[in-house]
C-alpha cells in the first residue's frame, strides 16, 4: 500500500508536467461523479471513498463543486449521466461504469457537449469516449492469482473460477489468468462463470460446480465477496478437496483471515482497493482546477498479497 500511495503522489506531482496542454483555470469546475450503488463490499468501499473525495476536496477547493450519484443499474446510470450534463450543468465527469458496452454511447454523448471524462476501472469499449482512464492493474489482477496457484498446486490440478460483470476490466482478468494457465497445462480450469462479484451469486454457482465436479483442487474468486459465497458453499457441501479458494481485492475480512491464518484455504490475495476512486476524482479535480489534462493511462500497481506482508494492507476502520 505504501508503494501504490508513493506512486500517486509522482503521479499527482508529474501531472502538471504530464498535461497536454496549458490553460487559463476555470472560475469553477462542477465534477460529476457516477458510480455502482453499494451492492456488495467492493462497491461499498467505492461510495464511502467517493464520498470522502467530496468532502475533503471541496473544503480544500471553494472553486469546486462535486456531485455524486449512485446507481443500481445500467439504464439508471445513463440517465443519471443526462441529469448530471442537462440539469447540473457539469463540466468534467468522474464514472466508473456499471457496465461497459452499454455505457459507453451515454457517456460519449457527455463528452460530446465539452465535459472532460475520467473513467475509472470499468473501461469504456470506445477508449475515443474519454478524456483519461485510472484503473488498478487488471492484467496484474487475473495473472498474480494464476501464477499462485499453479506454484501452490505443483503445477497440476483442477480450478474452476468466478468471474465478474462483463466488462473491459473482467476481460482483461480472465485474459491473463488463461495465459499462464495455457504455459501450464497441467492446471486445467474446468470453467468460469460469472458470479458478478455478488456472494449470493457466487454462492449459486459454487454450489453448481460443486454438484459438476467431482475433484476441484482450488477456485479462482476474483473478489473477497465472491471468496466469501464460495466457501459458504463448500463448507455447505462439506467437501474436503478443495485445498485454496483465491479472492482479490484485499478486503478487512479476509485479509484478517490471511493474517490470523484462521482458515488453511485462504492462503493469499491481490491488491485492488476501492480508494483508487478517492485517487481518480482528487486527481481529475486539481487538474481542471488548473486546466490541465490528466495522462491517457493511469495505472494503479496490485501486487500479491500473502501472510508476510498483510498487515500493509490491513484497514480495520475502511468499510471494505
Amino acid at each position: 500500500m505504501k508503494t501504490i500511495t508513493r506512486r500517486l503522489a509522482i503521479g499527482a506531482v508529474a501531472l502538471a508536467a504530464l498535461a497536454s496542454f496549458p490553460s487559463m483555470a476555470q472560475n469553477k469546475v462542477v465534477l460529476g461523479v457516477a458510480i455502482p450503488a453499494a451492492t456488495h463490499g467492493f462497491t461499498g468501499g467505492i461510495v464511502y471513498w467517493a464520498n470522502q473525495a467530496k468532502k475533503d476536496l471541496e473544503k480544500a477547493n471553494p472553486g469546486l463543486q462535486v456531485i455524486v450519484k449512485t446507481a443500481g443499474g445500467a439504464p439508471e446510470q445513463a440517465n443519471q449521466l443526462q441529469d448530471l450534463q442537462t440539469v447540473n450543468k457539469i463540466n468534467a465527469l468522474v464514472i466508473f461504469p456499471f457496465e461497459s458496452a452499454s455505457l459507453t454511447k451515454p457517456v460519449a454523448q457527455v463528452k460530446s457537449k465539452g465535459v472532460y471524462v475520467t473513467v475509472v476501472d470499468r473501461g469504456l469499449t470506445d477508449t475515443s469516449a474519454q478524456d483519461a482512464y485510472v484503473a488498478g492493474d487488471n492484467t496484474a489482477f487475473g495473472r498474480i492469482p494464476a501464477e499462485y496457484l499453479v506454484k501452490a498446486l505443483g503445477g497440476k490440478g483442477n480450478v474452476v473460477a468466478m468471474r465478474g460483470i462483463a466488462t473491459t476490466l473482467d476481460n482483461e482478468r480472465m485474459d491473463a489468468f488463461n495465459a499462464v494457465l495455457k504455459d501450464n497445462p497441467g492446471v486445467k480450469l474446468l470453467d468460469a462463470k460469472y458470479a458478478n462479484w455478488n456472494r449470493d451469486d457466487a454462492f449459486k454457482v459454487m454450489q453448481d460446480y460443486l454438484t459438476r465436479f467431482k475433484d476441484i483442487d482450488a477456485v479462482w474468486a476474483a473478489d473477497d465477496d465472491m471468496a466469501v459465497g464460495v466457501l459458504k458453499a463448500i463448507d455447505q457441501a462439506k467437501r474436503k478437496d478443495i485445498k485454496i479458494v483465491f479472492g482479490g481485492a484485499g478486503a478487512k475480512g479476509m485479509i484478517k483471515t490471511l493474517m490470523d491464518g484462521s482458515d488453511p484455504r485462504i492462503q493469499a490475495n491481490v491488491s485492488y482497493s476501492p480508494k483508487f476512486i478517492y485517487d481518480a476524482i482528487k486527481l481529475t479535480a486539481e487538474a481542471r482546477l488548473k486546466g490541465e489534462k490528466l495522462p491517457a493511462t493511469y495505472i494503479i500497481p496490485s501486487v500479491l498479497i500473502t501472510k508476510e506482508n498483510a498487515k500493509q494492507f490491513y484497514f480495520p476502520d475502511s468499510p471494505f
